[in-house]
């Protein structure tokens, strides 16, 4: 079995950063420690480099089925590796949308030829397919995606009652894509109507405000706390939100968790009108306060 032996490294693990050796024997890291030695293996010399395990990017928008002409499962999960990418979970805001077992299966089916990193692939929740996704096999799809505002096509959720179904019944991941829709469809109505058809870039966060954001966050985490439900809220982009989780809790014990984007914590409002369309996401960038 060929050996590799990473010395004078300064490793990332764990939330440290600590010198260090790494052994892997085959394609399995055998032992981490300090002045290690293995007169078998191949010595790299890091040179005291960082040294990091392969990044787990929990929600990536490729292209495939339907939009073959942006990306494809090999041309994205190619970009992955090379970017220190190992393993991906793809959204299932592809055309047609991942709504029912066969379409995902589809999906492992082209990622087991093609991907270059390791995959999975979340099932979507729409308004009427509930019994579908109970039909899933947890022991291979991280999870379900749950679109509470209209970011793309027609995944939005917004009936509560089905809502409530999805997170009292559901027993495995569930991600969501929080924006209040019907604040949302008001502020926009409302700007509308004074500026008409072509509203300017920067009222984009105005919009797509705090308030749209929270009370669509909130409710997730209200439903999550009733149910039990392991919830992940992707994307914040207010420090209004950070309010609903908690550190006090070890990780492992943590059902709600929440994250949030580099372009959310690198942006603010205020380059809108350098950049234009360029930084225009849903959820919007925010204001400096809530950058910090």
């Amino acid at each position: 079995m060929k050996k590799t032996l990473i010395v004078n490294a300064n490793i990332v693990n764990e939330g440290q950063v600590m010198p260090g050796d790494v052994l892997i024997a085959g394609e399995r890291i055998e032992k981490i420690g300090q002045h290690l030695s293995d007169p078998g293996a191949q010595v790299v010399d890091a040179g005291g480099r960082l040294l990091m395990p392969g990044v787990i990017d929990d929600q990536v928008h490729f292209r495939e089925p339907g939009l073959t002409h942006k990306g494809t499962i090999r041309t994205e999960s190619r970009a992955a590796v090379a970017g220190g990418i190992t393993t991906y979970m793809e959204m299932p805001n592809t055309v047609p949308n991942t709504f029912t077992q066969q379409l995902l299966e589809e999906k492992y089916q082209i990622a087991s030829r093609d991907s270059l990193a390791n995959y999975s692939f979340y099932i979507g929740g729409s308004n009427d397919n509930l019994e579908e996704v109970l039909k899933t096999d947890l022991t291979r799809v991280c999870g379900m995606k749950i679109f509470m505002g209209s970011s793309t096509g027609n995944l939005l959720v917004d009936n509560p009652q089905v809502l409530d179904g999805f997170f009292s019944r559901f027993e495995g991941l569930i991600t969501t894509h929080c924006e209040h829709e019907p604040s949302l469809k008001k502020n926009e109505a409302d700007f509308r109507a004074r500026l008409g058809e072509d509203i300017p870039i920067h009222l984009h966060p105005q919009i797509r405000n705090e308030e749209v954001c929270y009370r669509s966050s909130s409710f997730a985490v209200d439903l999550a706390k009733k149910h039990g439900t392991r919830l992940h809220i992707l994307h914040i982009s207010t420090a209004r939100e950070t309010e609903l989780f908690s550190n006090q809790l070890p990780l492992e014990k943590k059902k709600i968790t929440a994250e949030a984007c580099i372009h959310h914590l690198w942006f603010c409002d205020q380059d809108y009108e350098r950049l234009g369309t360029r930084i225009k996401w849903n959820p919007a960038i925010k204001s400096a306060d809530d950058r910090a």
